[in-house]
């Protein structure tokens, strides 16, 4: 049986942040085989009682943006180590790096000579504001690229005020899930052109991307979305969240008209069920909801909102209660990925779900460094030549 649908796919991860570890995990998931490559050692200093090792081993096993990869130790800045790193290029087919533009070039592990090597790659570059432009060699993370982007300056609230969101939008989405959608999407017109090719992602370019819908009524009529202000951003009644007895909140989505009236019914408002789109009644139906939202705890409004027809209603969760919610449990998006130790390791789930070539978890993170001997076996390296490379510190 088929591991997934990627299976057979051998990817090269030099990424370290978010981004593109995010990317490789949803390959691996979907069954790509992924190598790490990894920076040597430095100076690590454990902040509990274990070893430094110990500890490490442990927060790799327990990052599910480590899973379903191994792990090896190059010092690409060693000519010996590139070498070992076209060896193991040649019969790879993606390689993924998130380094700022130019650091590949002067690593000798750019696309122009890794396609030299092999034609046939695909070779996905990762950066906060692409490869080219004015932008390109500036730093950053997620709260820039969304700023950039467009996204920050629709999230807030009515005064104007931007809200930070968590690094979900840039790195996650933008950078990590717009990468392994363009990598698979090489593949496949590899597939017909026996050619590979290289992929600048910028996630500033991802954040505009996701904001299709919005820059489509601007370029249409103007209209440029402002936070708290918006259908989806706060701006009405039927699209918001309101806070409950016990100081947590509940998510009203009632856009469609049957679904405001119901709603409005069910919690004793039904005057407000006709003037769902009168702004001029706005204060008062906001004020009148809250009121009535923070008569009772948001489990009590969620078991009665929830059990009754065409209300769209959800609690608004932590990571703690999206643990236990049953819906979540039953999609299997929380799971026992292994075994560390005598620790049943918990994460995430897989999101997508496949009829014929489910995604799974095969491993859990790797040590820095435990594959690194196998897989330079494995592309053909001679067991001497290797010794030499762990000897010069080429390797680890």
């Amino acid at each position: 049986m088929a591991t997934g649908p990627l299976e057979g796919i051998k990817i090269i991860d030099l990424t370290r942040m978010a981004p593109g570890p995010f990317c490789t995990m949803m390959l691996g998931d979907m069954g790509a085989s992924v190598v790490k490559v990894e920076a040597p050692p430095s100076s690590r200093i454990s902040s509990s009682g274990k070893a430094p090792e110990e500890e490490i081993a442990r927060i790799s096993a327990w990052n599910p943006l480590n899973r379903n990869k191994r792990s090896i130790i190059l010092d690409l800045k060693m000519e010996e180590a590139r070498r070992a790193f076209y060896e193991i290029c040649k019969e790879s087919d993606v390689v993924v790096e998130g380094f700022r533009p130019g650091v590949v070039d002067r690593l000798g592990c750019d696309y122009e000579t890794i396609n030299r090597i092999n034609e046939s790659i695909v070779y996905c570059s990762i950066s906060g504001y692409g490869q080219t432009g004015p932008y390109r060699n500036l730093v950053g993370h997620d709260i820039n690229y969304i700023a950039i982007g467009g996204a920050l300056g629709i999230i807030g609230s009515s005064d104007g005020t931007p809200a930070i969101p968590y690094n979900i939008i840039a790195d996650f989405a933008a950078g990590g899930m717009h990468a392994a959608f363009s990598i698979v999407a090489a593949l496949v017109s590899r597939s017909s052109t026996g050619k590979g090719q290289s992929i600048d992602i910028s996630m500033s370019d991802g954040v505009s991307y996701l904001l299709a819908d919005s820059t489509g009524q601007y370029f249409r009529d103007g209209t440029v979305a402002q936070p708290g202000i918006m259908t989806l951003n706060g701006g009405v009644p039927y699209y918001n969240v309101f806070r409950c007895l016990d100081g947590k909140y509940i998510s009203i989505g009632c856009i469609e008209t049957w679904f405001w009236e119901n709603l409005c019914k069910a919690i004793g408002l039904g005057t407000f069920g006709e003037v769902q789109f009168d702004k001029d009644k706005y204060e008062d139906i906001f004020h009148a909801m809250r009121s009535r939202f923070a008569t009772r705890t948001r489990e009590e409004w969620w078991i009665e909102l929830s059990s009754l027809e065409d209300i769209a209603v959800a609690p608004v969760l932590d990571i703690s209660e999206v643990e236990t919610d049953p819906h979540v449990k039953q999609r299997n998006m929380v799971v026992d990925a292994g075994i560390f130790g005598e620790e049943v390791v918990r994460q995430i789930g897989i999101g997508p779900k496949f009829s014929k070539t489910p995604g799974s978890i095969r491993s859990l993170g790797r040590i820095p460094g435990e594959d690194t001997f196998d897989v330079l076996s494995e592309s053909g390296i001679s067991k001497s030549d290797i010794e030499k490379l762990f000897q010069s510190g080429a390797a680890h």
